[in-house]
């Protein structure tokens, strides 16, 4: 693989900070809960003394629904964590890492082995914020990789990969930072890697439909949806992380069945919204809704 598939932890300190806003609302209400999250997250301070519903009001300022779109792709594959463990998946790849935490929130359990993969500067400071004992710390290991330089493959067999072990892959909002050979080389890797077993891959994508039709990534009566389809675009690219890939579904799940996956499953926040909001009480209005990212589930 020849491109780095995080380059920055920009990204990554945006999700932190959704996950902490989520964290803060009433158990009864609230959909994921990320104890560790304001580790990552500059201004968590004020982000706690203003509390979950005013931190989630202002995030609707920027775009409504933004910030249940982050959650709700969170409690996806947490929830696909769990039942893959609970169902026999003996190790879990977390490519790109950043700063995800579910090796130590969802008490995963002991017979699961995690690798989190991703740059040697960015798991530095991971692990600089992370408190000294973390559950479930002992089944973890980091896997650095110069993806300029150094193979995937290599790199987790080398860290104790086991190729004829059940496995879930996930790579979690990456694909559209990326160019899609480096997606497409990713997924191959995968392919190589679990020929001698079952294996599970989620992988988010953001819809060619933002560009071509950006309405249609919105529901219905979304205010501004084109302008602040752009403005989302615009603001990514004057961080650093520009979006430069975007697929269709077809493209998606003809790329994954040419590498021997097939699809289980794709979702979006309009099929999620009556599964995680609905049931605590703050279901979505159409005109909030986002659905410009698709959350995909495959199958060797």
């Amino acid at each position: 693989m020849s491109h780095s598939i995080f380059r920055k932890d920009g990204t990554a300190q945006g999700v932190a900070k959704q996950r902490l806003i989520e964290t803060l609302a009433k158990p009864d209400k609230r959909v994921i809960n990320d104890p560790y999250a304001d580790r990552f997250v500059m201004g968590a301070s004020l982000i706690k003394l203003m509390g979950h519903r005013l931190s989630v009001w202002i995030t609707q300022k920027f775009a409504p629904g933004f910030h249940e779109h982050l959650i709700s792709r969170t409690r996806f594959i947490d929830d696909l964590i769990k039942q893959s463990a609970a169902d026999g998946s003996e190790q879990y790849v977390i490519l790109g890492a950043g700063y995800d935490l579910r090796a130590h929130r969802l008490e995963l359990p002991a017979s699961l082995t995690i690798f989190e993969v991703d740059q040697p500067e960015v798991q530095a400071i991971k692990c600089s914020k992370l408190p000294k004992e973390l559950p479930n710390s002992e089944n973890v290991t980091y896997v650095a990789v110069d993806f300029n330089h150094q193979s995937l493959t290599e790199q987790l067999l080398a860290a104790g990969f086991d190729q004829t072990k059940r496995t879930i892959f996930t790579l979690e909002g990456v694909s559209q930072y990326i160019s899609k050979e480096a997606a497409v080389s990713t997924i191959k890797e995968l392919s190589k890697l679990t020929q001698g077993s079952r294996s599970t891959f989620f992988i988010s994508f953001v819809d060619e439909l933002l560009e071509k039709d950006p309405e249609a990534c919105f529901g219905k009566g979304y205010p501004r949806a084109v302008e602040r389809a752009e403005m989302i675009k615009r603001l990514s690219a004057k961080a650093g992380e520009p979006w430069i890939s975007f697929y269709s579904s077809e493209e998606i799940e003809t790329l994954l069945f040419q590498n021997g996956f097939v699809l289980r499953e794709n979702k979006t926040l309009a099929d999620l919204n009556d599964v995680y909001f609905t049931p605590v009480g703050r279901s979505i209005p159409e005109n909030e809704i986002f659905k410009l990212e698709h959350f995909v589930v495959a199958e060797s």
